[in-house]
């Protein structure tokens, strides 16, 4: 929708509200107080693109599947993401170059 048609369609939805003396307050405790109305999101985009998986196929990521990417990749998981995990440790003890002329270089 372009931007014109947008602030049309805005100011049409203003008068009537107006007329119906609909506040926009009202409107949001709805929204608030109905979360099955809302369509739960299944696939995310990195722009904020969303589909719940029902229906046909969005073009953003038909697009992205033609280019290589995999479904899998845009899903959003309802698990949490494993901890990270802890990078082994050096044991320079045992280090073959410990007191050589190589570990004690000064080039960094």
């Amino acid at each position: 929708m372009d931007e014109r048609k947008r602030d049309s369609m805005i100011a049409y939805l203003r008068h009537r509200m107006e007329e119906f003396g609909i506040e926009p307050e009202d409107l949001a405790a709805v929204l608030a107080a109905e979360p099955a109305a809302q369509k739960a999101e299944r696939y995310r985009s990195a722009t904020g693109d969303s589909w719940d998986g029902q229906g046909e196929m969005p073009q953003w990521l038909k697009q992205a599947i033609s280019a290589g990417q995999s479904i899998d990749h845009f899903e959003m998981s309802a698990k949490p993401s494993p901890p990270p995990q802890s990078k082994k440790r050096v044991d320079w003890q045992n280090d073959p170059f410990a007191g050589s002329p190589l570990a004690r270089s000064n080039n960094g």
